[in-house]
């Protein structure tokens, strides 16, 4: 049971260390007009009468957001199904709840790169229509 305990804690810490490394290795956006920038988003607040793109612009970021954590959850999902499997010893009713475990986690990554297409396209249609 030690052995167990010990693995789910290494999975835990490696996927709070690809998410935190993802997070730490994402590129800011650099503008070469700064001023500009600063003035076009003080335009999009609503301050100068621009406030429906504001509206779509963090709809789909939190779209995007929720779903990439979705992303994150399911590939951990696959590596904790891969641990498990590894672990399982010819155990049958631990190698059948790996595949499960691996199996839903390859879904719900499916699932989840679906939606962030399908998303974005509706999204897009949406804005220029």
């Amino acid at each position: 049971m030690k052995l167990s305990l010990k693995v789910k804690t290494a999975v835990a810490a490696l996927a709070l260390a690809i998410a935190g490394a993802g997070a730490a290795l994402t590129p800011a956006p650099v503008y070469a007009d700064a001023k500009a920038e600063i003035e076009k988003g003080i335009t999009n607040t609503g301050l100068s009468g621009g406030s429906a793109d504001n509206l779509e612009t963090v709809a789909k970021r939190v779209i995007n957001v929720i779903l990439y954590i979705v992303g994150i959850l399911a590939v951990v999902m696959i590596i904790i199904g891969g641990v498990q499997y590894t672990t399982s010893a010819g155990d049958q009713a631990a190698v059948t709840k790996a595949k499960n475990t691996i199996m839903y986690g390859l879904i719900g990554l499916a699932v989840a790169v679906l939606a962030y297409a399908i998303v974005n396209f509706v999204l897009t249609k949406l804005t220029t229509a």
